[in-house]
C-alpha cells in the first residue's frame, strides 16, 4: 500500500471535516498540543466536544482517582487508562442520545517533557479510545513514546504531531495495521521512538499484538519491543521499574534442553548474588531482528512459531534491533534497573570480545566500559571444545576461565573476571552440551526421529500439535 504523507495541519483539517468523528481531548504535561492542532486547522466544532488539562495533582486525582499502580508517578500506563475510561464514558453518557450516528473518541496523554536541568529526558503515554462504527464497542490504541529533542518546546511540538497522527491513522488506516503504525512517525523522523504499542478492540480482534511488536522494530519505530506470555505488549518502565533483570539472547528455533538448562542455572545464580535482591528480579528472553531474517527477508510465520513456544513456556520476550549488547544495556539504563545479567554461551562471549576489540582498537577502555558497566554481569555457559580451537592442554570444555581471546585485551579481560563482570554458570548439566538447535531444526523439517528428546517435553508436543517450523513428524 502506497500513501502520500500529509502535513500535520492537513491531517487535522481532514478529521475536522469528517462528520462521523466526534470526541474529547484530555492532556497532562507538555501543554494541550494535540487539541491545539485541531483548533488551528479550522472547523474544530465538528470534531471537538471538550478539551481539558488537569495539571494539579489533587485536581487530577479528584477526576481520575489516585495512582497506586503507578507508584506515585503520573506519567504511567495506569493513569492513561483511567483518563481514557473517564473521558470516553462521559462522551457516551452525555452525548449518545443527541449524536446517535457519530463515532466517538477520547484522546488522552500524560507526558513529562525534558526539564531545564535535563535530568528528565522526556517521555509519555498517549492513547486513543475510538469507534469505527456508531454504537459499537470502542477500540484502544495505546503507546509509549520517548522524546528525543533536546528542547522542551520541540518536545511539546512532537507530542502534538504524534497525537494528530494517531487520530488520522486510526480513522484512515485501520484496515492496514502495519501502515497505521508506520504513519505514526509522519513528520517526526529522528525526533521520537515509539517503544510500545497496544492495538485492541472489536475491529482489531484479528491482530496479534506480538506482530505489532515485530512491526515496531522492523519499521524502526524503536530498537526494543516487549511482549508477555499472554501476547500483549509491555513496556519496561511499567513492569520492570527498579527490578533486577536477567536476559538470555537466542534464536529459540526451537528452545533446546541446553538453553533451558542455561536459563535455569543462570537465573538461580543471579538471584543468589549478594548484590541482587532475589525477590525483586525478572527474567527475559531476547530475539534480535537479525536472527529473524532469512536470506534478507523477515518471515512472520517463523517468528510467530517461536513466539508461540516462548509464550507457552511462560516467557516474557524482548524483540530488539540491538545486535550490539551495549545498545540493549543502554535501553534498560533509563528504567532504574539495579542489576542486569546476561546469560550466554562461551562462544557468544568470545564473539562479543573479538568484535568489540576489532571495532575499537584505539579506544578499548571506553568500548569495554560500554559493554561491561558496573551493574552488568555476564553469565557464561560452557561449550564443548573442538580440535580447531587450538587451546593448550586440550580442555574438554570452554569456559570463561580458559576462553581464547585476542592478546590485546588480556589485561582488560582479567580485570573483568576479577571484578565479576564475567562469571561461569554453575551447576550445569554436562551430558546435554552436544545438543545444537540447528541440527534439531533440520530433523524437524525432514521428519527425522530423535529430536523430541533434545527439547523440553512441552516444546515437542507444541511443535507437533501446531506443525511449527514446518514440522513433518506426527
Amino acid at each position: 500500500m502506497t500513501r502520500r504523507i500529509l502535513e500535520t495541519e492537513q491531517k487535522a483539517l481532514e478529521i475536522n471535516l469528517d462528520d462521523r468523528v466526534y470526541g474529547a481531548f484530555a492532556e497532562i504535561g507538555a501543554g494541550q498540543e494535540v487539541a491545539r492542532h485541531f483548533f488551528q486547522a479550522g472547523a474544530a466544532a465538528g470534531t471537538i466536544a471538550k478539551t481539558m488539562s488537569a495539571y494539579d495533582k489533587i485536581v487530577s486525582d479528584e477526576i481520575y482517582g489516585t495512582e497506586e499502580q503507578g507508584k506515585g508517578r503520573y506519567v504511567c500506563e495506569s493513569r492513561l487508562y483511567k483518563m481514557l475510561a473517564h473521558e470516553y464514558a462521559l462522551m457516551e453518557g452525555r452525548l449518545r442520545t443527541q449524536r446517535p450516528e457519530q463515532c466517538f473518541f477520547a484522546f488522552a496523554d500524560t507526558v513529562a517533557a525534558i526539564n531545564y536541568q535535563k535530568t528528565i529526558k522526556g517521555d509519555g503515554w498517549l492513547g486513543l479510545r475510538f469507534q469505527l462504527h456508531p454504537n459499537s464497542a470502542p477500540n484502544d490504541l495505546v503507546l509509549h513514546v520517548r522524546l528525543l529533542d533536546q528542547d522542551n518546546r520541540l518536545q511539546q511540538q512532537a507530542v502534538g504531531i504524534l497525537g494528530v497522527n494517531m487520530l488520522y491513522a486510526c480513522f484512515r488506516y485501520h484496515n492496514n495495521p502495519e501502515i497505521l503504525l508506520q504513519s505514526l512517525m509522519d513528520n517526526l523522523s529522528g525526533r521520537i521512538k515509539i517503544d510500545m504499542v497496544r492495538l485492541i478492540g472489536p475491529d482489531f480482534a484479528h491482530i496479534d499484538n506480538r506482530l505489532v511488536c515485530l512491526w515496531l522494530v522492523k519499521n524502526k519505530l524503536t530498537d526494543v519491543a516487549i511482549f508477555g506470555p499472554d501476547g500483549n505488549s509491555l513496556h519496561a518502565g511499567e513492569f520492570l521499574y527498579r527490578k533486577s533483570i536477567l536476559i538470555a539472547r537466542g534464536s529459540y528455533r526451537p528452545p533446546t534442553l541446553v538453553q533451558q538448562d542455561m536459563i535455569r542455572c543462570a537465573y538461580r545464580q543471579f538471584q543468589a548474588e549478594p548484590d541482587v535482591d532475589g525477590k525483586n528480579t525478572y527474567f527475559l528472553t531476547e530475539i534480535t531482528l537479525d536472527n529473524l531474517r532469512s536470506d534478507g527477508t523477515l518471515d512472520e510465520k517463523d517468528f510467530l512459531d517461536r513466539a508461540d513456544i516462548l509464550c507457552a513456556l511462560g516467557q516474557t520476550v524482548i524483540l530488539s534491533d540491538c545486535m550490539q549488547h551495549k545498545k540493549l544495556i543502554a535501553y534498560f539504563a533509563d528504567y532504574k534497573i539495579p542489576k542486569i545479567g546476561l546469560a550466554m554461551g562461551a562462544r557468544k562471549l568470545q564473539n562479543i570480545l573479538r568484535e568489540t576489540s576489532e571495532a575499537n582498537p584505539d579506544n578499548l577502555l571506553a568500548a569495554f566500559g560500554e559493554v561491561f558497566p558496573r551493574n552488568v554481569r555476564f553469565y557464561v555457559y560452557p561449550a564443548l571444545a573442538h580440535e580447531n580451537d587450538q587451546m593448550p592442554g586440550n580442555p574438554v570444555l570452554i569456559t570463561a576461565q580458559n576462553l581464547p581471546i585476542p592478546p590485546m585485551i588480556h589485561f582488560l579481560y582479567d580485570h573483568l573476571l576479577e571484578m565479576r563482570n564475567i562469571v561461569d554458570i554453575e551447576g550445569f548439566n554436562p551430558s546435554i552440551l552436544g545438543i545444537y538447535h540447528k541440527e534439531i531444526l533440520h530433523q524437524i523439517r525432514h521428519g527425522e526421529k530423535g529430536w523430541e528428546e533434545k527439547v523440553p517435553e512441552q516444546v515437542a508436543l507444541l511443535i507437533k500439535e501446531k506443525r511449527l517450523f514446518e514440522c513433518l513428524s506426527v
